[in-house]
């Protein structure tokens, strides 16, 4: 049987109407609740007075003016004064006898929420029996039946104390769970380690911060609970903690690769130390793209009117041995001719590495499929290869797609296994390796079976202009992989094996967002042998195509054809419309749109297209395009 919510009411008001005590509630503000009714019958009170909602003022007037507290004197001042001592909201024992010479005793016991329970028990029996006593052990000393009566009153009033003290504690425990909660929830781990380095407390966040972690930590060594290599980066600071110095650091989590920010705050009252830990991963990452962006910017602005100068001595050069070129000199100085020259075109050579590596190029990473990107790759460095030095590839991040700027990740690679290359010399062994590290990083491992590394090499490879090559190499191979990894807020490292060298380039692990292939693609694009390349890509990929060579036509194409689930146009196309022209003019803004372009990053319709729809640089390879189209379209 289903019971309702008036039942519920019912039988509430049942139970308390068989109590033999008189009980009422009022809320913050002074008006009854609800009350049962022997509170009605010891006080002859009207109907109007025990209904929920009368105010408690009403109540003690009505009282008072019956005579009911005796002689008041002033009635308007006896009742104010009664209710501001009831909003004090303090618990209280007291007994008073009535005008009826019925004496009761008045319990009241304060409301978290604000309000009161006031519990009126008859005791006028209680009283009398007392009396009785007392006339009735005369053999008694007044002392004693003193005592006896104190000992009643105080017993009463203690019951009073339990009954706040308990609801003191239920508030306190109730306070304690949500503050546990509230910790519980937080992204970091809060702790509190004792003067015996132990933890008493801990929000149990522990794991979620360092991976690889206990959850479980209280009663724990810190040692033992964060393991050796991360106690002994935490050390130095904690050692200061101890003695009174906070403090804020951070540190790598090597069984994780996490970054970590930690602060120390000594706690003065116990003698231990609080701790706060947060993964600042992420932000780390983006910090490094950043410092590396300013430092290009400083360098472009260094080099700028360096490299321009150089440029026109080197022209200057050039122009000069050609004329002593066409004079008749001999051979001597033929030869010393064609050596100015070849020196001069390598310092023009140097100096447009230079400018790549200052000039302005951000980190544009887009939706890549690593399998397709790897042959690719591998392709393109066989070619560079003699056939006794061989080349592995082992992907072991799996299949999927990821964000990358498979245009900078290319030029680093190539750039690594050309340095292996030359490091393997006529016959050797490359291995390129990719990892997902504790989906931290992505990471790529070049392995080569030269020399090594040298220890100056160790140090100073990645610095600007150092080389082992002698005159044949620029110093600005791995520079330039340290430079690209860093706009990604990545990191590069250097180390030898047993076999030979290795450089291992960590990206941030960004996992493309899957969505499904588009239905029919309208590939918008005025050049007929570029658009028959994009279409062959498209079809490769699995996609249906339908072409246009202008924004008139595909916009009827649009309003002819609704089976186009999606659009791909080049920005800049014949005619006095351009690729932003027709995405404004977009009948089904629910459309995906995606735009190409060979136009520089800096440059005004390149700009304004980025806030319109994804934007793909020319040229570009058919993983890169496939990766592209599952972007999210939206800017």
């Amino acid at each position: 049987m289903r019971v309702t919510r008036t039942d519920t009411n019912a039988m509430t008001m049942a139970g308390l109407n068989l109590i033999q005590q008189a009980l009422s509630i009022y809320d913050a503000d002074l008006r009854l609740v609800v009350c049962n009714q022997r509170l009605q019958e010891m006080f002859d009170l009207p109907d109007r007075l025990v209904t929920p909602g009368a105010a408690f003022a009403d109540t003690i007037r009505f009282l008072a003016e019956r005579g009911d507290y005796g002689n008041v004197g002033d009635t308007a001042e006896f009742v104010l004064t009664r209710v501001e001592q009831a909003r004090t909201f303090e618990p209280h024992y007291m007994e008073r006898t009535r005008a009826n010479g019925t004496t009761i005793s008045v319990e009241g016991t304060p409301l978290p929420q604000g309000g009161w329970v006031t519990v009126y028990t008859d005791i006028t029996r209680i009283k009398h029996q007392e009396r009785l006593l007392r006339t009735r052990s005369e053999e008694l000393s007044d002392q004693l039946l003193s005592y006896s009566e104190d000992l009643s009153a105080a017993n009463r009033k203690l019951s009073a104390t339990i009954t706040a003290l308990e609801e003191a504690k239920r508030q306190l425990t109730a306070s304690e769970a949500r503050t546990r909660l509230t910790t519980e929830m937080m992204p970091a781990h809060i702790a509190h380690v004792g003067p015996d380095r132990r933890y008493t407390y801990s929000n149990r966040r522990l794991s979620a911060v360092m991976p690889g972690s206990r959850s479980e930590i209280i009663g724990l060594p810190i040692d033992e609970a964060l393991g050796p290599s991360a106690y002994a980066a935490i050390r130095p600071r904690l050692d200061e903690a101890f003695l009174g110095r906070a403090s804020v650091f951070e540190f790598t989590h090597d069984p994780s690769s996490r970054r970590i920010r930690v602060a120390f705050t000594p706690d003065d009252t116990q003698g231990g130390v609080y701790i706060l830990s947060m993964d600042i991963t992420e932000e780390s990452q983006t910090r490094a793209a950043l410092q590396q962006t300013r430092r290009r910017e400083m360098a472009a602005q260094l080099t700028s009117g360096l490299a321009h100068d150089f440029s026109n001595l080197l022209t200057i050069i050039l122009g000069m041995q050609s004329r002593l070129q066409r004079m008749e000199l001999g051979p001597e100085a033929d030869e010393l001719i064609t050596a100015t020259l070849s020196a001069a075109r390598r310092g023009g050579g140097l100096l447009n590495r230079i400018a790549d590596m200052t000039g302005p190029r951000e980190h544009a990473p887009v939706p890549t499929d690593l399998s397709s990107f790897l042959r690719d790759l591998e392709t393109l460095a066989r070619s560079t290869l003699p056939d006794a030095v061989d080349l592995t590839v082992n992907n072991l991040a799996g299949a999927g797609a990821f964000l990358l700027d498979p245009g900078m990740l290319q030029d680093s690679l190539l750039n690594l296994v050309l340095n292996a290359r030359d490091a393997c010399g006529s016959r050797g062994r490359i291995e390129l390796q990719t990892n997902c590290l504790q989906n931290t990083w992505l990471e790529f491992i070049v392995r080569d079976t030269g020399p090594g590394f040298t220890e100056q090499a160790l140090a100073h490879a990645l610095d600007p202009f150092f080389t082992t090559k002698g005159g044949e190499g620029s110093g600005l191979g791995l520079s330039m992989v340290y430079d690209m990894t860093k706009l990604a807020g990545g990191r590069v490292t250097l180390a030898n094996t047993g076999s030979g060298g290795q450089v291992t380039l960590r990206l941030p692990l960004r996992v493309a967002a899957s969505t499904s292939a588009p239905g029919l693609i309208l590939l918008v694009e005025d050049s007929p042998d570029l658009r028959g390349a994009v279409r062959d890509m498209l079809r490769d990929a699995g996609h249906a195509v339908i072409e246009a060579a202008s924004a008139d036509e595909a916009l009827k194409l649009l309003s002819d054809v609704p089976q186009i689930s999606a659009l791909l146009s080049d920005i800049s196309l014949e005619g006095d419309k351009t690729g932003l022209d027709l995405l404004r003019a977009l009948p089904d803004a629910q459309r995906p749109a995606y735009l190409m372009t060979s136009l520089p990053p800096d440059d005004p319709l390149h700009r304004a297209a980025l806030a319109c729809a994804p934007v793909l640089r020319k040229p570009f390879t058919a993983a890169q395009l496939h990766g592209f189209l599952k972007q999210d379209p939206t800017p």
